[in-house]
């Protein structure tokens, strides 16, 4: 009697084992690691905060960080861009395809390098459209366009060549430099015209971007170049560690000279060994399905190799 008592007893503790260490016991009473590892402790706060350069110039030009607006001002787009992770690296990684090239136009058209941030935070580096009409990498009205010598039609629209509308950028800021003297008004004046900016320096008669009142959208203009250029100076104090094979590059090119008219762009690409997409990616200011040439004018088409 006593033995199958014991029994009992050893068995009915077996069985509550076997139940305490159920898989299926519900989440909250399980000890064992999910497929994601073991059980990790709250993350502690994710949003940190970031020590500012005590001294930023733009294109050696001081910037008056003991002026606390200002200071705010530039910690506002710092931030900003800090934790819009996905298209800060993205804008980092175009960089890499196109800053090389534009680096150089700038230097040879003697524009400070810090330029470069102004069609970055124009376009992303990317040939958009804004509201207004601009368009391209330096996102250049029609009539501006035109009068710094790009060519801007149905079917030809050289805002979107980045190259070309890069050199006309530069002779836009120089023409700027000549009027303002100062390369951060040279900058401002990129966002709201060089009218726009000399009657604000006239009204309130002051010749420093730094001490103007000026719209929203130019107020924050200059601060959105500087973040950008403290971001893309140094990323890992902010959390971005990109490798060089991270960025992307531009690809091959072969150049076609074209001097005669064009019927059906896609008949050519395939012609020429490409397809219309690639022709299409690669010259993006190729506005039509065809291209008239004029006497005496002739273009240049890039197609992968």
């Amino acid at each position: 009697m006593y033995a199958l008592v014991g029994i009992l007893f050893l068995g009915l503790a077996f069985l509550w084992n076997r139940i305490s260490e159920n898989p299926y016991t519900p989440a909250r009473e399980q000890k064992e690691e999910s497929f994601l590892g073991p059980a990790q402790e709250p993350p502690g706060p994710r949003v940190g905060i970031f020590k500012l350069p005590e001294k930023l110039d733009f294109a050696g030009e001081s910037v008056p960080l003991h002026q606390p607006d200002v200071y705010e001002r530039l910690e506002r787009e710092l931030y900003v861009n800090a934790y819009w992770e996905s298209n800060t690296v993205l804008m980092m990684k175009r960089a890499g395809r196109f800053f090389p090239e534009i680096e150089q136009m700038l230097q040879e058209n003697g524009i400070p390098d810090d330029f470069k941030y102004v069609a970055l935070i124009e376009s992303g580096l990317m040939n958009v459209v804004s509201p207004a009409g601009a368009r391209g990498f330096w996102q250049f009205m029609p009539s501006t366009a035109k009068e710094f010598g790009l060519e801007v039609s149905n079917e030809v629209d050289e805002r979107y060549h980045w190259r070309k509308a890069t050199v006309a950028a530069c002779k836009y800021l120089r023409s700027a430099y000549g009027r303002f003297g100062s390369w951060t008004n040279v900058a401002a004046s990129y966002n709201m015209g060089m009218a726009g900016l000399n009657r604000r320096i006239n009204e309130q008669q002051v010749p420093n971007y730094y001490d103007l009142y000026l719209n929203e959208e130019t107020s924050r203009y200059m601060f959105r170049v500087l973040a950008m250029k403290e971001l893309f100076s140094h990323p890992s104090q902010y959390g971005f560690e990109l490798q060089a094979s991270d960025l992307y590059q531009l690809p091959r090119y072969r150049e076609v000279v074209v001097t005669s008219s064009i019927s059906n762009l896609a008949s050519w690409a395939i012609q020429h060994g490409s397809n219309y997409k690639e022709l299409k990616l690669h010259n993006a200011w190729l506005r039509s399905d065809k291209l008239s040439v004029g006497s005496g004018k002739t273009y240049t088409i890039e197609l992968p190799l």
